[in-house]
């Protein structure tokens, strides 16, 4: 094959559509937009969200209380889940998210205080709950804050 036998995949490319260029384009005289009418004119139709009069969805959806996008954002585990970890282990993010049991460290990892921990690790995250410490240390372990 060379350079210039390549082509497009069939269906993948179609002509332009070249519209107000007189009656054999196919689209000419009105250049598809049919006659008369809101959306026949220059400048013609309605802006986004508008729905024709009707109170807008985002009106008629009440709104409550406040979402503040400065607030950090932390993927949370807890400490029964680091049970899967070998003894010894120096567990961090990139661990968590090798090993699954986080999808997305965010603005870091928070580890909480639920359920059991049995083998002794070396966890290092970016917050912890104070039960979670307790129980990391309780089972020979600690608790790193990055």
């Amino acid at each position: 094959m060379k350079l210039h036998e390549l082509s497009p995949a069939e269906g993948s490319t179609k002509e332009v559509k070249r519209i107000g260029r007189g009656h054999g384009s196919g689209n000419g005289k009105t250049a598809g937009k049919g006659h008369k009418g809101q959306n026949a004119r220059s400048g013609g139709g309605v802006r986004i969200g508008f729905e024709g009069g009707q109170m807008p969805m985002t009106r008629r959806i009440p709104k409550r209380g406040f979402n503040n996008i400065f607030a950090a954002k932390y993927a949370t585990v807890n400490v029964s889940a680091l049970n899967i970890f070998a003894e010894g282990t120096v567990v961090d993010a990139e661990l968590l998210k090798a090993s699954g049991l986080v999808k997305k460290v965010c603005d870091g990892v928070k580890i909480l205080g639920d359920g059991e921990l049995t083998t002794k690790l070396t966890v290092k995250a970016a917050k912890f709950t104070k039960s979670a410490v307790d129980k990391i240390e309780k089972a020979g372990g600690k608790a790193e804050v990055m």
